[in-house]
């Protein structure tokens, strides 16, 4: 079946529909629509109009080999530093006088339009234009660099009109904004010499989640997202070359095809990320320095996930044999967002092979760790402290890959903890468990394990802080020579005020679609306590939903699904996603009147939406816990689990003495609150003062007012089965929620 690029859209979610889901209501998981993780500034300066204050660099050369296995980021970093050693400028004049080359002076300004002088006579009634002479002025291009210059005739920007035999002074109008201005722009050079730094540009994104089972840690992806993480063309269906990685330039002027030149490299399409179309493709090119120009070398369609492929080429071209040899991949696909993915890893160009050297001969870790915790990436710092059980992971996984194409004996690994660069513990990871239990890391492929860290080291709980990291550096290795910088692995696990599932980046965006559907994320807290808030990672897609209401909803476990409601935010003061983009970014909702809302050792968090629209929560497709996310489309009647792999981008955050510093507050009257509820009909509201008259005013689920009472007492046995709202007139702003059965 032919599926044009414009309906993609409409499709992606409709692949992931849930088969059994008989609702047209449903969860969806779509790609993002901008990167989280990157955030950087731009590296140049420029006006609206001209070049003024950008820098131009100019990059040092390399030799060969040139090798990157992309386990650290090795873009060149670009800092417009006006005073920085070795900057110079150039200015460049607007106009100039065509003689001398000289500026004009500050105050010229002409307009290519023809000008003139008209003088009246009163007693013919008629008129005389004397068209004024040209002036040949040269003008320079102040818009682009190079500059581009040519010589113009032009017309002084005003008219005169003169009446004969009036004593007055002629009239001058002259020309509202005229085209040609005396203007100046400085351009600024700036040399780099970072053999350490191998590469241009960095429009494609450095990560190292992306990719599906990568033999290293870290690649290169391709995508429709800038170097700035946004789409090249937002909410378009237009198809074109997006991401480019370029390398510096290489000196290859000394080498001959008796050298035996090889490129190589791996790819893997898809990935984690979105399928890209048989007319997308991801393309290498060499360039001719001596012409400029780019050579076609290599390319490839769109395709579903696979393993990496290899890519082996000789070249043999004496036409890049060139002292500033380049070469570049660019993508082909979607400009519109994270879309069509390809990734790239182990790039090597060098001389002396030949055809059968194919081997990517590393022994790597795939992934980095997370966390060393039991399920969590983060816990509350007072409830791990407090805590009196081991809570440190009992299978902690860890995936390598061994590139050789022989059996490798393993060695153990390690584990360290640091905690202001002060040693606090460690961990073995025995060699034969990273070895799957084999005697040998088996040939080209990737092995994973499983280590209990239940009988050792234990993050100490008595540090005094109200927040606590650790560094953790994991290590390992095999018995052969091998790339050793991606033998080791290191993050921090912070102890803040929330538990989280996530690892922090996004790489799809999912949720429930239809009016009253709800999401909620069920967690297990190592002890009761008060919730003040939730934090969520929005990320925005092809579709911006920023402006769709939602209400967060709190509920009890019930036997696990969602149960009684705990809270659940006014009807009249929903809230909206709110986009930020950064790693670790997410955006806290604090409830209502910062009211703290009481939760056992398990509760589910989520929200209620009000608009049919998919509000994309961030989905962390490298751990999954997509157990613990139930959706509902019939008003919380049925729960589903989600079928998408992932962690869903929620956290929940708990009243600690980090309130004091979030400016959070302790209520202080008693809580209000009514029972039984839900109600069969009679309702008792608590803890109002008898001595005063209180307006009570009923508003049904849409926002319309039932009735007013006055009373303490409300009788609704004549009012539907349903969801009603109670708010008390000058006691607060909240609005109850009250569940009529």
């Amino acid at each position: 079946m032919f599926v044009t690029r414009f309906m993609k859209y409409f499709i992606f979610s409709i692949l992931f529909f849930f088969s059994f889901n008989s609702y047209s209501q449903k969860l969806e998981i779509a790609p993002l629509g901008s990167n989280p993780l990157i955030k950087k500034k731009q590296h140049l300066h420029k006006s609206a109009l001209t070049f003024d204050s950008t820098f131009v660099y100019t990059t040092d050369t390399l030799s060969l080999p040139f090798f990157d296995e992309f386990s650290t980021n090795n873009f060149q970093n670009y800092t417009a530093d006006y005073f920085a050693p070795g900057v110079t400028s150039q200015l460049f004049y607007h106009l100039l006088d065509t003689l001398t080359g000289l500026p004009l002076p500050l105050t010229s300004y002409y307009t290519d339009q023809q000008t003139f002088k008209r003088t009246f006579d009163l007693l013919t009634n008629t008129y005389t234009d004397t068209v004024f002479n040209t002036i040949s002025v040269e003008v320079v291009d102040l818009s682009v660099y190079p500059v581009v210059q040519d010589v113009f005739q032009l017309y002084p920007p005003y008219y005169i009109y003169d009446t004969i035999g009036v004593a007055n002074d002629p009239d001058t109008v002259w020309v509202t904004n005229p085209p040609y201005v005396q203007d100046s722009a400085r351009i600024f050079f700036m040399p780099i010499s970072d053999p350490s730094k191998i590469w241009l540009d960095s429009y494609a994104y450095h990560n190292y989640r992306y990719a599906d089972t990568p033999r290293s840690l870290g690649v290169v992806t391709f995508d429709g997202l800038d170097e700035f993480g946004y789409p090249y063309q937002f909410g378009s269906a237009v198809t074109d070359y997006a991401d480019y990685l370029t390398s510096k330039p290489i000196d290859l002027s000394s080498k001959q095809i008796s050298d035996s030149l090889y490129f190589s490299f791996l790819f893997q399409p898809q990935g984690l990320g979105d399928v890209p179309e048989s007319t997308d493709s991801l393309v290498l090119e060499f360039l001719d320095s001596d012409q400029d120009e780019w050579h076609h070398i290599w390319g490839v369609k769109g395709d579903t996930n696979q393993g990496f492929n290899v890519v082996h080429i000789p070249v043999t071209n004496s036409v890049f044999f060139k002292d500033a040899f380049q070469f570049r991949f660019k993508n082909y696909g979607s400009l519109a967002g994270a879309l069509d993915h390809f990734h790239i890893d182990y790039v090597h160009f060098r001389e002396n092979s030949d055809v059968s050297d194919t081997l990517f001969k590393d022994f790597a870790f795939s992934y980095p760790l997370y966390t060393l915790l039991n399920n969590y990436t983060s816990v509350p710092w007072e409830h791990y402290k407090n805590s009196s059980q081991n809570k440190m992971t009992d299978s902690l996984l860890v995936v390598v890959h061994n590139g050789s194409n022989n059996p490798e004996n393993y060695q153990d690994g390690s584990i360290q903890i640091y905690k202001n660069n002060i040693y606090k513990g460690d961990f073995t990871l025995p060699g034969f468990n990273l070895a799957n239990q084999n005697i040998n890391y088996a040939p080209e492929s990737s092995i994973s394990s499983y280590h209990d860290l239940t009988g050792g080291y234990e993050y100490e709980k008595n540090e005094p802080e109200l927040f606590v990291e650790f560094d953790v550096v994991a290590k390992a290795t095999a018995q052969f020579p091998n790339f050793s910088l991606n033998d080791s692995t290191v993050f921090h696990q912070k102890f803040q005020n929330y538990y989280s599932y996530d690892d922090g980046s996004a790489e799809a965006a999912f949720g429930p679609t239809g009016a009253q559907s709800r999401l909620a994320v069920k967690f297990d807290a190592y002890e009761a306590d008060s919730l003040i808030g939730v934090a969520m990672h929005f990320v925005p897609t092809v579709n911006d939903v920023s402006s769709n209401l939602f209400l967060i909803t709190v509920w009890e476990n019930d036997n696990g699904n969602p149960g009684n409601v705990l809270y659940e935010d006014d009807i009249f003061f929903p809230r909206q996603p709110m986009y930020k983009n950064g790693i670790n970014l997410f955006h806290t909702y604090y409830f209502t009147d910062t009211v703290k809302v009481s939760v056992g050792t398990s509760f589910f968090i989520g929200w209620r939406q009000l608009d049919a629209d998919r509000l994309n929560l961030g989905l962390d497709r490298n751990i999954d816990k997509s157990s613990l996310i139930q959706y509902s489309v019939n008003g919380g009647v049925t729960w589903f689990s989600s079928p998408f792999a992932g962690s869903a981008m929620i956290r929940p955050i708990f009243s600690t003495d980090l309130d004091g510093q979030l400016s959070v507050e302790s209520p202080q009257n008693p809580a209000i609150y009514f029972y039984p509820n839900p109600t069969n009909g009679l309702l008792k509201i608590k803890n109002l003062d008898d001595n005063k008259l209180y307006k009570v005013e009923l508003f049904n689920s849409t926002g319309n007012l039932q009735k007013v009472f006055f009373s303490d007492k409300i009788n609704l046995n004549k009012y539907s089965p349903g969801i009603y709202f109670l708010k008390i007139e000058g006691l607060s702003n909240k609005t109850y929620k009250i569940i009529k059965q």
